[in-house]
């Protein structure tokens, strides 16, 4: 019977199972839970607290036409000049919320694989030194993240465009309404399965990304190369991953959002049937407190778990494909330089 693989870190040094897998998924999250939902927390905080600064000023900005709107009777409705500047100050607030999400995303999506990288081969780290190697791959992540979504609703938005024009030549030729519906169902079937195949195939660039150093476009290269002749399983771990995470992010935050039915909890249980504006600003304010709070902690889940198995998965593919055990075996036996 062959000795088992050296295992200096969370995963044997070999091949790598789906229970080797999840095994070192949650043993990352056991050894280094600090560094790991200590970045999320403050990254994903931040974000909150930006989009808290932003509905300040723009209640600040737009405060009046929120009242005056508020304060409007059937006799007397709003008018355009009170609703145009509330408009521009939600898309504002949308867009600050994107954004700052978006780096917080790609901040936690680079983390995972810093901190894998002393995890793997079985050495202590520290929240400064995750930080900073995160930090330089932010830019290169993002790329990553944002290319991949786009390569991915492509097909999607080729399918968008021709079923509108085709919606409308057949409404103009009065077949519509009998028709639309099952194109619509028929275009879905024939291009999800084509996003769904590139989202896979470029599943491990953030990984790529921050293990090698790579570019955006260099990095997509290299998971499309990884993920090739290995495609079903590393869709099955993924998805399997994915719906694990759903339902614990769900889980953690039910109890908030029960917390924000209970009456009287959120600033008054009775608004009554003409709100002063007010009124309507702390109901707001407190559910919106509490909703960012529960996203808060359920997005660590949902970002945090899926891109730590799917790192796993980068490691056990070059161990298959490349032999890298042996440069893991040998690294792991030397100090860490810092």
């Amino acid at each position: 019977m062959p000795p088992p693989p050296p295992k200096p870190g969370v995963i044997p040094l070999a091949p790598l199972g789906l229970g080797d897998i999840l095994g070192g998924a949650f043993s990352t999250i056991g050894r280094y839970w600090k560094q790991l939902f200590g970045i999320a927390a403050a990254v994903y905080s931040a974000a909150a607290i930006a989009v808290g600064v932003a509905l300040a000023i723009m209640y600040a900005v737009v405060g009046d036409h929120l009242r005056t709107i508020y304060d409007a009777t059937r006799d007397e409705p709003p008018v355009w000049d009170d609703i145009r500047p509330l408009l521009f100050a939600f898309l504002a607030v949308w867009a600050v919320g994107m954004i700052t999400f978006l780096l917080a995303t790609a901040m936690v999506y680079a983390a995972v694989p810093a901190i894998l990288q002393d995890a793997v081969l079985g050495r202590p780290t520290t929240f400064g030194v995750v930080w900073r190697r995160a930090a330089a791959r932010v830019p290169a992540v993002i790329g990553t993240v944002f290319l991949v979504a786009l390569v991915s609703v492509i097909p999607a938005a080729l399918f968008l465009t021709a079923f509108v024009g085709l919606m409308i030549a057949l409404l103009a030729a009065g077949t519509g309404p009998l028709i639309v519906p099952s194109l619509a169902f028929l275009g879905a079937l024939a291009t999800a399965p084509l996003a769904v195949w590139l989202w896979v195939k470029f599943s491990l660039a953030p990984a790529a990304a921050v293990f090698e150093g790579q570019g955006a476009l260099d990095a997509m290269r290299r998971s499309a190369k990884l993920v090739r002749g290995d495609w079903w399983r590393i869709f099955g771990i993924t998805l399997l991953t994915g719906v694990m995470a759903g339902i614990a992010a769900y889980v953690i935050q039910l109890p908030l959002s029960l917390v924000q039915m209970v009456p009287g909890v959120i600033g008054s249980s009775d608004l009554g049937s003409h709100p002063t504006g007010s009124q309507v600003m702390v109901y707001l304010g407190g559910a919106i407190v509490l909703s960012l709070v529960s996203q808060l902690i359920g997005q660590v889940v949902v970002a945090a778990f899926p891109q730590l198995i799917a790192s796993l998965l980068y490691i056990d593919r070059r161990i298959r494909t490349e032999n890298l055990a042996p440069a893991l075996a040998e690294a792991a036996a030397v100090p860490p330089a810092y």
